[in-house]
């Protein structure tokens, strides 16, 4: 791509296409298409619309960086620094855990429980542990108008983009930040006062952690993706959490790795009532619901 030479959209996208194919790319037109977006500040459907209309040599340079980046492994959702989750786009960068299509469907599944639950309530309390981008609590919060939440992490870097993330989608009344392990520095002031307790944690048992596909391993944090031995390492501590800061009655929510729903369940049979296992978009059992006694 010459410098000088004058590129449209539509030479630049078919340039993307050929070259990401060419390196192995799975998915090259959808790469090429937020590559160029976030190049040209235009919209996937846009890029489209705008065939015919040259790049800037800044946008040049900037398209070709991404795809440097992009056959180098790196995800894309991190190059283009944005990704789609549910109804809501967020911000997306190294250091923090890209938000996966699965995970839509724990918010899904909460909405769909707290909306039975409520019945008619003013307002409702939530607490995610492991806030990371923050798009399980902006997503809540952007689809139930009567629910505030407190989210936490004990990641800097994912407090600081869930903040942007909130901000930028004006959720700053209604969505409380801090940066702590677990629920430590919160959990005197929410004891007994949750409707909902949500989380998706670290729970890829260690062992599984060196066969992660490179995009995984190389970039993204293991601190937010190994759950330890058998992947529930976490999930221990938040089920005793949930009986601590829970409304009777109130709902927990949790994303587990699929291999181990089964034994999750067993740990909290016994804890929790209405304990059920559902499924995420694929039909592989993913996440853990229950609610405290």
């Amino acid at each position: 791509m010459a410098a000088e030479e004058i590129w449209t959209i539509k030479a630049a996208l078919d340039f993307s296409v050929g070259f990401l194919s060419k390196y192995g790319d799975e998915h090259p037109r959808l790469s090429s298409e937020w590559l160029l977006a976030d190049a040209t500040g235009l919209s996937r459907v846009e890029v489209y619309t705008n065939f015919d209309k040259p790049l800037s040599s800044e946008e040049k340079a900037q398209l070709r960086e991404g795809l440097k980046r992009r056959v180098q492994g790196e995800p894309l959702q991190y190059v283009s620094g944005e990704t789609a989750f549910r109804h809501i786009i967020v911000k997306a960068e190294p250091g923090v855990l890209i938000p996966r299509p699965e995970t839509e469907m724990l918010v899904e599944y909460a909405l769909e429980e707290l909306k039975e639950y409520s019945n008619g309530a003013q307002e409702l309390l939530a607490l995610e542990v492991g806030v990371g981008s923050g798009c399980i609590s902006c997503s809540l919060a952007d689809e139930l108008d009567n629910v505030k939440i407190i989210a936490t992490d004990i990641s800097p870097e994912a407090i600081a983009l869930a903040s942007r993330n909130r901000d930028a989608l004006s959720f700053e009344d209604r969505i409380r930040l801090v940066e702590t392990n677990m629920a430590d520095s919160v959990q005197a002031e929410l004891e007994g006062a949750l409707d909902l307790l949500i989380s998706n944690p670290p729970y890829i048992p260690s062992q599984y952690m060196k066969a992660l596909p490179k995009e995984v391993s190389l970039f993204e944090p293991h601190l937010a993706l190994d759950g330890g031995p058998d992947g529930l390492d976490i999930f221990r501590e938040l089920k005793e959490l949930g009986l601590k800061l829970l409304k009777p009655g109130g709902i927990f929510a949790c994303e587990l790795h699929e291999e181990k729903l089964e034994a999750a369940k067993e740990l909290i049979d016994s804890q929790y009532n209405e304990v059920k296992i559902l499924e995420d978009l694929v039909g592989r059992p993913r996440f853990i619901f229950a609610r405290r006694p």
